[in-house]
């Protein structure tokens, strides 16, 4: 373990796995293993790293730690193109090692959740591999979406259905003697073909991976694409306005008997072992379905993270978002970003500080500055509210997009299929600074045989962790204070919300007895009632809130709250 992140055991007592409720207000920390620290200095993070770091997450306040996919793969989509889920990638580590990490990080009262993949697998996985080699209508390929093509000679696609990652979803097999074959689908690239779920080994291998981490310790899994698995088997065209559960490959009704057989899994086993479902959806009566009690426990809110940042429209958010998640008793989720997403402090300095993955472009103007401030705030504002709370790598740092990356580093296949006008999702995924002045700031062990595989900055000497440990004023000293009074403020456990009229330039809200959370969205500092000052994400100006800033306090009139 880093020994500036020592953390006595008694400090952190290990969970129990009689607390049925853990998940409910979670923090949930997103690691992005060949990111987040290099144990063994080939320049690639992984799981020796992420074990020597254990104690910066317990010292951080988290509850639960997520891993992106660390699954044998051929990294053709960083690891969500799983080869084989009972394996760990060889450059991250061992299944050993990952055992040894997951019960160190219990001990520290940290639990583990890990990524599972369902709508596709790798083209490397033995399943695939076994049906490109057999002929059509066999056995292995009724496991997937293998169809003939259109025409004459079979050259049509079987649909025009296109891809999140831009381009076709089909690609054609080329037979062993050179001649073209039939076509399989990819909802993304060409190297995930799309698993047929109506198969009843589909079905049973995912259950028994389930069962597999699970009993090596888990807390729970986040699920990939979550609504993507089920297709209309008749193939038919995405309709202009699909309504209600007409998406030929989104959202399809059959996908909730799915989620109930994995929701039977794991509650067999003791304690609660979370779903966490990824969830794009924006009708919210058809997301919540998905959080019955027999269903998932929880998904990602993916509303919020999309926002631009002002005042009418992250209100309406989380009032929508709360409203809808009351009538099934789930707990909402709250998130800035994610490693597909702009991190924040970049995002929020641009004119439009919305997320769309369809408006991804490289040469946009930011005001980092600006974007700091805003970033600050709304760490505040996301822990202030009720439910549980998602923290990516990096952003507790402050770390920005890094937007001038090399062409011939950039791998994702949302840049190469959509010709390089999308810029990729590499620019949130650059190695963590953990200390030092230059590259590569402890992301390797000293004297490491090769460079980080992506290169960081050199001016991120001020956004180290060790940086920002000595400096009382950082973003970091901010997100560890706010996580601490978050699990600790007696008036922060229940799920109630109170919103406060403080007038048009403030968001605010009453929680509990009389914690109140104000985010400032005007141009100049803003009174703020009477109360005793918690936490603030900017020095106050005379006793006023600042711009672009938010406060916690305790209200001296607990009774200032709208009916």
């Amino acid at each position: 373990m880093d020994p500036l992140h020592r953390v006595a055991l008694a400090e952190r007592p290990a969970p129990p796995d009689d607390d049925p409720a853990w998940w409910r207000r979670a923090v949930i920390y997103q690691i992005y293993p060949r990111s987040f620290a290099d144990g063994d200095g080939d320049g690639i993070g992984d799981l020796a790293g992420a074990r020597r770091h254990l104690g910066y997450l317990a010292e951080l306040g988290v509850d639960a730690i997520w891993f992106t996919p660390w699954y044998a793969s051929p990294l053709a989509d960083g690891g969500y193109d799983v080869a084989d889920y009972r394996a760990i990638h060889p450059e991250l580590g061992t299944l050993a090692e990952a055992e040894a990490l997951i019960a160190e990080a219990l001990a520290l009262g940290i639990r583990t959740i890990v990524d599972i993949v369902p709508n596709h697998v790798s083209r490397e996985h033995a399943w695939f591999r076994a049906a490109l080699a057999a002929e059509p209508g066999s056995p292995e390929r009724a496991r997937f979406w293998f169809r003939d093509g259109a025409g004459p000679d079979g050259s049509v696609m079987p649909t025009a259905w296109t891809s999140p990652f831009a381009g076709p979803t089909w690609s054609r097999e080329t037979r062993p003697d050179g001649t073209p074959g039939q076509w399989y689908l990819h909802l993304f690239s060409a190297d995930q073909p799309d698993l047929d779920w109506d198969h009843p080994d589909v079905r049973r291998e995912h259950e028994d991976v389930l069962r597999f981490w699970f009993d090596r310790g888990v807390g729970g899994v986040r699920i990939d694409s979550a609504a993507l698995l089920v297709k209309d088997r008749a193939l038919p065209e995405v309709p202009d306005a699909p309504g209600p559960g007409e998406h030929p490959h989104q959202d399809r009704d059959d996908l909730h008997d799915i989620y109930r057989g994995w929701r039977a899994v794991a509650d067999s086993y003791p304690g609660t072992r979370v779903l966490v479902g990824e969830l794009w959806l924006p009708d919210t009566e058809r997301f919540v379905a998905y959080l019955r009690p027999d269903e998932m426990h929880t998904a990602f809110n993916f509303d919020f993270l999309a926002r631009p940042w002002a005042r009418d429209e992250l209100r309406a958010s989380i009032a929508q978002t709360l409203a809808a998640h009351a009538p099934v008793g789930a707990p909402s989720t709250w998130v800035l970003s994610n490693h597909d997403v702009t991190r924040p402090v970049t995002r929020y300095g641009r004119a439009d500080s919305s997320f769309a993955f369809a408006r991804k472009r490289t040469g946009v103007p930011t005001d980092l500055a600006l974007g700091t401030h805003r970033a600050r705030a709304a760490a505040l504002l996301t822990a202030a509210l009720p439910g549980s709370l998602y923290l990516y790598q990096g952003d507790e740092l402050g770390l920005p997009e890094v937007e001038d990356l090399p062409e011939r580093l950039r791998r994702d296949p949302m840049h190469e299929r959509s010709g390089g006008v999308d810029p990729g999702r590499e620019g949130c995924r650059v190695p963590l600074p953990w200390s030092g002045d230059a590259p590569p700031f402890g992301f390797s062990p000293e004297g490491a045989r090769a460079e980080p595989w992506l290169p960081q900055p050199a001016d991120w000497r001020s956004l180290t962790v060790e940086a920002q440990l000595a400096d009382p004023d950082s973003l970091l000293q901010l997100y560890r204070a706010a996580l601490a009074r978050r699990r600790d403020d007696a008036d922060l456990v229940g799920d109630d919300l109170h919103w406060l009229d403080l007038g048009p330039e403030l968001l605010a809200f009453r929680r509990g007895r009389a914690f109140a959370c104000l985010t400032n969205f005007a141009r100049v500092p803003q009174p703020l009632p009477a109360g005793e000052l918690l936490l603030a994400s900017e020095r106050l100006v005379d006793g006023e809130l600042p711009p672009d800033s938010t406060a916690w306090i305790r209200l001296a009139d607990p009774a200032l709250a709208e009916p």
